[in-house]
């Protein structure tokens, strides 16, 4: 089969990878802060937007429909006045949340010394400067 075949061909469901699509999602920095923010329950933007320090307006509307398009949340308009739009995990996400839980708090109790070691890394005087 020529290269120009096996790129026009759909990749198959069980190609090992295709796992780089899911690690896609684990790696990006904004999507686990927001299925964390949505793991106490459904939330609206405004208040992703507040729980989550340093993302912008226009990235969490990207991080939520890339989201959503996976099927990690689902959005729900709500037809009152004022209309709101609520986002809520999916059975998947939720079990997304409890995969990567551990990676995050893992994060949390290692912030401070990956700071230490950053500034450690940085004093010495053989580290190239940027």
């Amino acid at each position: 089969m020529s290269t120009a075949d096996s790129e026009s061909r759909p990749a198959r469901q069980e190609d090992p990878c295709r796992t780089r699509e899911v690690l896609d999602i684990v790696g990006d920095k904004w999507s686990l802060l927001v299925v964390r923010n949505l793991s106490q329950g459904p939330r609206r933007f405004t208040e992703l937007k507040r729980a989550i320090d340093g993302i912008s307006q226009r990235m969490l509307t990207v991080t939520l429909r890339s989201l959503e398009r996976d099927g990690i949340l689902t959005r729900t308009v709500h037809n009152v006045m004022p209309p709101h739009v609520s986002y809520e995990l999916t059975p998947m996400g939720k079990t997304l949340r409890q995969a990567t839980a551990p990676l995050l708090e893992w994060s949390t109790t290692h912030l401070a010394h990956i700071d230490a070691a950053r500034a450690t890394y940085d004093a010495r005087p053989d580290t190239p400067r940027a």
